[in-house]
């Protein structure tokens, strides 16, 4: 039997889920000036960014789907990697980090884009839960046809 649909919608579940647990970790870090020692200095956390791609099955791969029943498409995280954007700088001399001019690097996180991905990365989560659901849903109603 081939469970291609379920396969697809699990592996964009596990994506998806990636993708919102490395949106969670920059918010956490969105304040966090000293998440590593660079050349004898303190920098700031540095925004992470989860890069995804389609699978693309191999001729061995469709072979094997074709006689195994397995699926080799869906989705996949190819990378976490670092935004490369700025630190932002912010005036405050009082803080244990700013230098001689009383300037803080702050992380390079803007709250406002992290809310937009966290919900973009939810809405296509709760999307996948629903096609998965929707597919079990009539895999069952098959069943009870053929009683």
């Amino acid at each position: 039997m081939k469970l291609g649909g379920f396969d697809i919608s699990a592996s964009a579940l596990t994506a998806q889920r990636l993708r919102m647990d490395v949106i969670s970790a920059n918010i956490a870090n969105a304040e966090t000036t000293r998440a590593g020692y660079v050349n004898g200095k303190f920098v700031p956390y540095r925004r992470k960014v989860v890069t995804m791609e389609a699978v693309q099955p191999k001729f061995q791969d469709i072979l094997g789907q074709q006689m195994n029943g397995m699926s080799a498409q869906g989705v996949r995280a190819t990378s976490i990697r670092e935004d490369s954007a700025p630190f932002k700088q912010v005036y405050n001399p009082t803080h244990p980090d700013a230098d001689a001019n009383g300037m803080v690097y702050m992380p390079n996180v803007d709250m406002l884009k992290e809310q937009v991905d966290l919900l973009a990365a939810s809405r296509s989560y709760e999307a996948n839960v629903t096609a998965l659901t929707a597919r079990k849903s009539m895999f069952m109603r098959a069943l009870e046809m053929g009683r």
